[in-house]
């Protein structure tokens, strides 16, 4: 059943998986729609028309420049304060991977003391020197106010990237852990802080970061796809999972996959 919450997914310029994000969002109750840059900076689209808006990943404008460089000065000069506006109201934003780097360029990560401009942090080039596109292991801060995160614990998701690795000062750093900014770390398999290592840790992060929330806990940006586990059948081990909850009288269908209740919070907030 759709719910009145609209979502807002940006597309264009080498913008990707924003066909799976919509549709994610969709099967989480709401309304999304695929909105092109373009359409925003017009004024064509306002964002006052929805609640939740979407980063998504991809590689905009080729990456050139660094990742979300471009895409960030963009908005910034055409239509900063409407997305300054936009969060001032309550309303919720998203930024995956390409959008994660979007948001921390933006300034609007971390947002302490209501800071929605500064650049703080940064994602920079993977330390392993290529890109990496694999399942990683993440562990969810129970403590965190992030509102996409509510309820999770211990989660797999996949990650596309060759900028991820998370950088800042010691002192940003320790606001980051102090203020439970800190959403997803990289893990092992058994659930125990990566420290670092790779592959658990694919980039280099410092403190295994692999996203993080301004202080109110509606701005969140990650690098991992949640979008790409919106069904059980999108892990790579989907098979072995089915057939285990069957000799276990277990139903597989039975509750949505954790990246489905990233959006179903989303949603469920308003």
């Amino acid at each position: 059943m759709k719910s009145s919450v609209k979502a807002l997914v940006l597309s264009g310029f080498g913008l990707n998986c924003d066909n799976e994000t919509v549709y994610a969002f969709e099967l989480a109750g709401a309304t999304a729609v695929r909105v092109h840059i373009n359409e925003l900076i017009s004024g064509n689209v306002s964002p006052t028309d929805f609640q939740v808006m979407v980063f998504i990943g991809g590689f905009s404008w080729g990456d050139d420049h660094g990742a979300g460089v471009i895409q960030a000065v963009r908005l910034k000069n055409n239509i900063g304060d409407k997305i300054l506006e936009f969060i001032e109201k309550g309303n919720l934003v998203l930024g995956i991977c390409n959008g994660f780097q979007t948001l921390v360029n933006l300034g609007l990560l971390p947002g302490f003391d209501d800071d929605y401009k500064t650049r703080s942090v940064a994602l920079t080039f993977n330390d392993c020197g290529n890109f990496r596109d694999q399942w990683v292991n993440l562990k969810a801060n129970r403590s965190a106010p992030c509102i996409f995160t509510k309820d999770l614990d211990n989660l797999e998701l996949p990650v596309r990237h060759g900028e991820g690795k998370f950088y800042t000062d010691d002192l940003t750093l320790s606001r980051l852990k102090d203020n439970n900014q800190v959403v997803l770390q990289y893990t092992t398999n058994d659930g125990v802080p990566a420290n670092g290592s790779f592959p658990d840790n694919p980039n280099g992060s410092i403190f295994d970061i692999a996203g993080i929330c301004d202080p109110t806990g509606r701005v969140f940006g990650l690098m991992p796809h949640p979008e790409a586990l919106h069904h059980p059948s999108s892990h790579p081990d989907w098979t072995r999972q089915k057939e285990v909850a069957k000799r276990n009288n277990k139903d597989w269908m039975q509750s949505a996959t954790s990246g489905l209740v990233f959006f179903q919070n989303a949603v469920n907030y308003f």
